[in-house]
This record gives structure tokens, sequence and C-alpha cells, in this order.
């Protein structure tokens, strides 16, 4: 990881609601049990599109996937993504 971070450039804006939905289109299509998608999102930065990507997610809640984002750097992360502790997401 260090050695790649010194070989990119990260930058924003950070939207996340793409990703989600494209896994979960494909998560859509698996319902039979016989496949499970695991997406992780490593990033730098703090999510640009919040409202998009917390649709995207509970939108994907009842799919067989999981959503992993894990925060690196100096970005400021509280570990949550406001609001879908209410929709029972």
């Amino acid at each position: 990881y260090q050695r790649s971070l010194r070989r990119v450039q990260l930058y924003g804006p950070t939207n996340f609601a793409p990703v989600v939905n494209h896994v979960a289109r494909s998560a859509a299509t698996v319902l039979d049990g016989s496949q499970y998608f695991v997406l992780l999102i490593i990033t730098d930065g703090v999510i640009s599109d919040m409202a998009q990507t917390k649709e995207a997610i509970v939108n994907a809640a009842k799919l067989p996937m999981s959503i992993i984002i894990v925060g690196v750097g100096q970005a400021e992360f509280d570990g949550k993504i406001w609001g879908l502790e209410d929709t029972g997401g």
C-alpha cells in the first residue's frame, strides 16, 4: 500500500453511489444464494455524494452483498454514514 500510494494521485470528488449501484446490479442477478458480493471501498476522502450513497445502500440492503468502507489518510472519518441508522439499513 505504501509503495502504491506514492505512485498514484488521490483526488476528489469521492462519489460512492456509482460503484455501490454497479455491484448491486450484479448482486440482483443472483438471488438463488449461490453467490455473495463484498464491496470494499478504500477512500482518502469524505463522501461527496452522501444522499445518493445513502439511497444506493438502502436499495441494496436486501441483496446478497456487504459494503465495507475504510477511510485512510488525514481526512476526518467518523465511522458513520449519517441517516442509515433510521432507515433500518
